[in-house]
């Protein structure tokens, strides 16, 4: 994990503000950040940030710009990133540019490891977790429904989670264990309860 590009950090001001969302596997994140972009499109005011991954683009899977290792470290090098990680044996980051409506009052949402929250704290003056969870029986079985891991592995996966820590952030924690509809309604309400006026 690495926070690259000292401009950016001095250009962003209290004027907006940058949301990490972060939860642990089979917590629904995705499915919820993809309900939330649907309920605040056209809104100006909200920008969900495009995530540069070293993973190919799959169908079903999160929309994100690909690229390899090389291009990524590359990418790193040059300050085009204002915050990289590893996880799962690939790379991820936030390209700087993704972070620019922070500045001019637009709040920003970005998909982070709980690992990076650290580092992403400093891009910010406002910054708030949005931390999207569920009780572990209903992470198993939503794990399980997927097919990908044994009884066993998904027990070690979800004992080997992170914990979820800020140091100045604000923390909003949304249990996605009611229907997606309702999940995302509360993230609606979250994020334009941090929004001003439109950009």
């Amino acid at each position: 994990m690495s926070l690259q590009s000292p401009d950016l950090v001095a250009s962003v001001s209290a004027a907006g503000a940058l949301v990490l969302v972060v939860g642990p596997s089979g917590a629904g994140k995705d499915t919820l950040m993809e309900a939330g972009r649907a309920g605040l499109a056209g809104d100006a005011r909200f920008r969900f940030a495009r995530r540069l991954i070293t993973r190919p683009a799959m169908a079903g899977a999160e929309d994100h710009d690909s690229c390899d290792e090389a291009a990524f470290r590359t990418a790193e090098a040059q300050g085009e990133l204002a915050l990289s990680w590893r996880a799962h044996g690939l790379s991820y980051g936030i390209p700087a540019t993704e972070l620019s409506g922070i500045a001019m009052g637009a709040v920003v949402i970005v998909n982070i490891s709980r690992r990076a929250i650290a580092a992403a704290e400093e891009l910010a003056e406002r910054v708030v977790v949005l931390n999207i969870t569920a009780p572990v029986p209903v992470l198993a079985q939503r794990l399980a429904a997927r097919g990908r891991e044994s009884e066993a592995e998904i027990a070690a996966r979800l004992a080997r989670e992170a914990p979820l820590t800020a140091e100045r952030a604000e923390v909003v924690t949304i249990m996605n264990d009611r229907s997606v509809a309702e999940a995302a309604e509360e993230l609606v309400t979250v994020l334009r309860g941090l929004g001003r006026s439109p950009v």
